[in-house]
């Protein structure tokens, strides 16, 4: 039986910490899905809009090599994903671990037969951190 894993991320100015959650989430799953948050989730989520549009950040996901598959994210609710995808495991980064967002997808995942996999944050290296130094160095 093959394992469909989906991992879903902004993956605004790609780094080390988007390549982590891909390769460690390949090891986990036969066929890797890709998630890239849509421009409008994003600003509906964090107030702004990602410094690399959809397009090219799909693309840049796409040539790495643990990916099987891109597809855009356009949605809060990552259930709904599972509900296109129906894919048996969700990647997500640790950060969600014990918050409300994380145990409610949990649920909803077992519910359907698949599972919420958590892998850890890379906290020293984030689009945020990036974004900031780039703001700083502007000033």
């Amino acid at each position: 039986m093959t394992v469909v894993g989906y991992a879903s991320g902004v993956f605004d100015m790609f780094h080390v910490g988007h390549l982590n959650i891909l390769r460690r989430a390949k090891l986990d799953c036969d066929y890797l899905i890709a998630g890239v948050v849509t421009d409008d989730v994003v600003e509906q989520i964090k107030g702004r809009r990602p410094v690399v549009p959809l397009f090219e950040r799909m693309e840049i996901v796409q040539s790495v090599r643990f990916v099987d598959e891109v597809v855009p994210d356009d949605t809060i609710d990552k259930f709904h994903m599972w509900e296109r995808l129906r894919f048996d495991v969700f990647f997500k980064g640790d950060d969600w671990r014990g918050t409300p967002k994380g145990d409610r997808l949990e649920g909803a995942l077992q519910g359907v037969g698949a599972r919420l996999c958590y892998l850890p944050y890379t906290a020293d290296t984030s689009s945020t951190l990036l974004r900031k130094l780039i703001t700083a160095e502007r000033d």
